[in-house]
């Protein structure tokens, strides 16, 4: 048995897999939920990176142009139904390389507006060859107050080993510096085939001294369906150049906002920690009390399915309670505290009632600790998150997505 499958029957106090159906609901139940967040996925990219999993195609105008078509017709399916405009905390764009719809982002922001209210800002993921003044501009004259930059490196061994080119720092320097942003996020890689401390060091460093207030260090996992494969980094060795980077961050005067984040100056760009949330575009995910829905991969069957009027919806997932628990505790967890006062607001339950003696074992373990009534991941708890989640990501996420990629609407998918 797989240590995921053996710590998911023991959470959820069942043997009952997650069981996700080629089903669809005709209406997404979100208005009375809180903390909702949305996202938005534009698949396309100039470039195709083999390291990289998620849903993307080489990039062509006049497709692109059908697909943010199809893009607000989902969104108005959605969020058309009902009086005035619901409240979401926050929008991300995430791909492929959405800025390549610059041209079209106050379009697409604009249809979202008329639906919601959006209280915490708007987030668009770029590659490093975007980052230049017009389309900096672009963006921010669109509404765009945060950006995420996917450098990965800085350093010509790895970006070599990642199949990326090098890019102009000293002009994404000045581009940055004449466009100003509430969030400048620089995505970076650790974990890769013969990357050291001090490579990593001078990746955050560049990171901070080109503008960014936040830095995300994302562990390299090998997708059994990407094309760049490596021998996996020893896990003594993962493990230190974790802890080194951790405490390195901090010595910056960073605070560590999420498992593999670091903030400074006040820069926050997160979007996977909302108790729920919206996904708009192909491969996108929705997350409601009950049920966890993904659209299609595929980019032409997702234009299809909205230009006939009905939702790219691929599968749907139903949860038990308990699994809808587990969720939320593994993705609360991500930023490092649990608030039980959450979990009961959320659950109508006190988590202790639930998940006490996991509580009382993690402590035990030196894994959490209880400050002023909430439970806050250790330096060792935030390694065994990290452990686990690689278990997690290769279990469930590899076999799912790899599925999907194949097949636009499977029947059933069991982990």
């Amino acid at each position: 048995m797989r240590k995921s499958d053996a710590m998911r029957i023991w959470l959820t106090r069942s043997f009952k897999p997650f069981l996700f159906l080629g089903e669809a609901d005709e209406e997404l139940r979100f208005r009375d939920v809180k903390k909702l967040g949305l996202y938005i996925h534009v698949p396309f990219c100039e470039t195709i990176c083999g390291f990289c999993p998620y849903c993307k195609c080489p990039y062509d105008r006049e497709k692109a142009d059908r697909y943010i078509d199809a893009l607000l017709l989902e969104t108005e399916m959605v969020a058309g139904r009902g009086e005035g405009r619901a409240e979401a905390t926050s929008l991300y764009f995430g791909g492929g390389s959405p800025a390549l719809a610059h041209g079209r982002m106050a379009e697409i922001i604009e249809a979202v507006r008329k639906r919601f209210r959006i209280t915490e800002g708007i987030g668009v993921e770029l590659h490093p060859r975007e980052v230049n003044e017009e389309i900096l501009s672009s963006l921010k004259r669109a509404g765009v107050s945060k950006i995420s930059v996917g450098m990965q490196s800085f350093h010509e061994g790895c970006l070599s080993f990642l199949g990326r080119p090098s890019h102009d720092i000293p002009a994404m320097r000045a581009a940055l510096e004449k466009t100003p942003f509430e969030t400048v996020s620089i995505d970076l890689i650790f974990a890769m085939p013969g990357q050291t401390f001090e490579t990593l060091k001078r990746d955050v460093d560049t990171a901070f001294a080109i503008g960014a207030n936040h830095v995300a260090l994302y562990p390299f996992i090998d997708f059994s369906f990407a094309d760049k494969h490596a021998a996996p980094v020893a896990g003594r060795e993962k493990k230190a150049l974790l802890y080194r980077i951790v405490e390195y961050c901090e010595s910056r005067g960073c605070h560590r906002t999420s498992i593999w984040t670091f903030s400074r100056d006040g820069g926050v760009y997160s979007s996977m920690t909302r108790d729920n949330f919206l996904g708009f575009g192909c491969s996108a995910t929705s997350l409601l009390m009950d049920r966890f829905k993904i659209n299609t991969f595929s980019v032409d069957e997702y234009i299809k399915r909205c230009e006939s009027g009905r939702l790219p919806t691929s599968l749907t997932l139903r949860f038990t309670r308990r699994q809808r628990m587990v969720y939320y505790l593994f993705w609360t967890a991500y930023g490092t505290r649990i608030d039980p006062r959450g979990f009961e607001t959320f659950f109508g339950v006190p988590l202790e009632k639930e998940y006490g003696f996991e509580m009382l074992l993690a402590r035990a373990a030196g894994l959490i600790e209880r400050k002023n009534g909430i439970y806050e991941l250790t330096r060792r708890g935030v390694y065994y998150y990290h452990y686990f989640e690689q278990f997690y990501t290769l279990a469930y996420i590899d076999k799912m997505w790899g599925i999907m990629r194949e097949t636009p609407f499977p029947e059933r998918i069991t982990l």
